[in-house]
């Protein structure tokens, strides 16, 4: 199975050795999103809201550049600087997301790549999707 890399000018660009998103077959895996304004490079101010919303718009423009949408995503994992943000990035997240909403994972870690307060990374099935037999 090959591997294609995704990429737009309308999310970050990567800022090490990775590519903004890969896509395997029917499954798109985005590499962790910060808060990195995609014509700045630099981290939004404004908090953690600020922050949460940014990194939500970069998810968005990868999925975008794969054909997907939020009703794609499968499963996220979210990477906290502190736990107390969580109430604001859930409730930001709710907005995106779309019932049934995704399996996902969140976790406090002790820093974040240039000082971010929030990382978001999503694994995308882009194939047809069927009800389990009864």
């Amino acid at each position: 199975m090959s591997k294609i890399a995704i990429s737009t000018t309308n999310a970050p660009a990567a800022i090490g050795p990775y590519s903004q998103a890969i896509l395997v077959g029917d499954f798109l895996f985005t590499s962790g999103q910060i808060a990195l304004n995609p014509s700045s490079g630099h981290i939004v101010a404004g908090g953690i809201e600020a922050e949460t919303r940014q990194v939500l718009a970069n998810l968005t423009a990868l999925l975008a550049a794969s054909d997907a949408t939020w009703a794609d995503v499968a499963k996220t994992t979210i990477f906290l600087a502190d736990l107390a943000d969580f109430t604001v990035v859930n409730r930001l997240y709710s907005e995106v997301t779309i019932t049934p909403a995704p399996a996902r994972s969140t976790v406090q870690v002790a820093a974040l790549p240039r000082g971010a307060r929030v990382e978001i990374e999503v694994v995308a099935y882009l194939g047809k999707t069927s009800a389990p037999a009864t």
